[in-house]
C-alpha cells in the first residue's frame, strides 16, 4: 500500500509517499481501507518534532474508510462496513480525564496518512449517513475535542454567548456549529476580516479583528457583545489572560493546545474576583465521541471542509496548515 512517511523531524518536505506492506489486524483489531485523512494542527507539531515519537511514522489522527479485514475476536464488525476512526485510544474507564495509557493515534502510533490502517475494533464507529467520506474524515478528532470542551467540560446553556478565540481552525469552526446548534450566542475573533466574514456566513454573531482591536481585544469583545461572554473556548493558550478578561463574572474558559505558545503569564484578581472557571481539556472519550455522532445524525450542519488533496500531495497540505491560511478542515483523499 501507499503511505506518508517522515523519517526524521524537519520542514514539509520530510513528508515522503513510500510503498510499504499492507497491515494485518491482530486479535481484537480491524483493517481499514481508507477513503480520506485529514489534517490537525498537532500532525505539524508532530512532524517538526515537538511531540518526540518513533520514526519512521506515518502521520494523520482522522479518517474514514471500510472494513477492510477483521481480527480474531471481534464482533459486531464485518468486512465492507462504513467506519468512521475515533483516535482516542485507551481513554480508560474514567470519564473526567483519559487514563495512564492514553493516547493519540498518529504518533506513536501508525496513523492515517495512507490507503489502509491497521486500528484497534473498538476505536470504529458507524460513518454518520448523511456526511460525505471527507466530511467523515474531517469530523473526529476535531469535532471530539469541540464536543467535550463545550458540552463536557463547559456545560453549555441555550442562550449563553461562546466567545471562540482564532476562528478558522478545524477544532474553531466544529465549535461554531455545535454552539449554535446549542441554541448560544457566538462571538469569534482573528486577524481576517475575511475569516470573520466567513464565520457570519455560518452563524456567528459578532466578529472581532483582534490585530485592529490592539492589546485591548478583550474590551474590544465586550463592546462588541454588549458585555462579557459566558463561555471561551481557547486553543492559542498565550490568550489565556484575554479570555479571561473577556468573561462575564461568573464565566467559564476552556483551554486546549499552545498554538501561540506554552506558556502564561496573567493576573490572578481578574480570576478570583471574576468567579472564572479555568477549565482544561483534551480530546475526549468514546462515550462522547458517540454523542457526537449522535448529534451529527440530527443536527444539520456539516464539517467545514477547506479543500481536499491528494495523499501524494500531504506536504503541501501541511504548508497551507502551519501558515494558517485554512479555514475549516484540510483533507486528503486516500482512495
Amino acid at each position: 500500500m501507499q503511505a506518508i512517511r517522515m523519517h526524521e523531524p524537519g520542514g514539509p518536505e520530510v513528508l515522503v509517499i513510500e510503498t510499504v506492506a499492507d497491515p494485518e489486524p491482530g486479535p481484537g483489531e480491524v483493517v481499514v481501507a481508507l477513503r480520506a485523512a485529514a489534517l490537525n494542527r498537532r500532525d505539524v507539531f508532530v512532524r517538526k518534532g515537538v511531540a518526540k515519537v518513533p520514526l519512521p511514522l506515518t502521520l494523520g489522527s482522522d479518517g474514514a474508510g471500510v472494513v477492510h479485514k477483521v481480527g480474531a475476536g471481534v464482533s459486531g464488525i464485518a468486512e465492507g462496513d462504513e467506519v468512521i476512526i475515533l483516535p482516542s485510544l485507551s481513554w480508560g474507564a474514567d470519564q473526567r480525564a483519559p487514563g495512564r495509557g492514553f493516547r493519540i493515534l498518529g504518533g506513536p502510533d501508525q496513523g492515517t496518512y495512507a490507503e489502509q490502517i491497521v486500528i484497534p475494533a473498538e476505536n470504529v464507529f458507524p460513518k454518520p449517513a448523511r456526511l460525505s467520506w471527507h466530511e467523515a474524515a474531517a469530523l473526529p478528532l476535531a469535532g471530539l475535542t469541540a464536543w467535550r470542551a463545550l458540552m463536557t467540560r463547559a456545560r453549555v446553556l441555550p442562550g449563553e454567548t461562546v466567545l471562540i478565540i482564532g476562528i478558522g481552525g478545524g477544532v474553531a469552526t466544529f465549535a461554531l456549529n455545535l454552539a449554535k446548534a446549542a441554541g448560544c450566542r457566538v462571538v469569534v475573533t482573528s486577524s481576517s476580516d475575511e475569516k470573520l466574514a466567513r464565520a457570519k456566513d455560518l452563524g456567528a454573531d459578532v466578529g472581532v479583528n483582534y490585530v485592529d482591536a490592539g492589546d485591548d481585544w478583550p474590551a474590544a469583545v465586550k463592546e462588541a457583545n454588549g458585555g462579557g461572554v459566558d463561555v471561551v473556548i481557547d486553543s492559542v493558550g498565550s490568550t489565556w489572560a484575554g479570555s479571561i478578561d473577556s468573561c462575564a463574572p461568573g464565566g467559564r474558559v476552556v483551554v486546549f493546545g499552545g498554538t501561540g505558545g506554552g506558556k502564561v503569564e496573567m493576573q490572578v484578581r481578574p480570576v478570583t474576583m471574576g468567579q472564572v472557571a479555568l477549565l482544561g481539556t483534551t480530546m475526549g472519550s468514546p462515550t462522547e465521541f458517540r454523542q457526537l455522532l449522535a448529534a451529527v445524525d440530527t443536527q444539520s450542519w456539516t464539517p467545514v471542509i477547506d479543500s481536499v488533496r491528494p495523499l501524494a500531495d500531504a506536504a503541501a497540505a501541511h504548508e497551507r496548515e502551519e501558515a494558517g491560511l485554512h479555514f475549516g478542515k484540510l483533507v486528503l483523499e486516500c482512495a
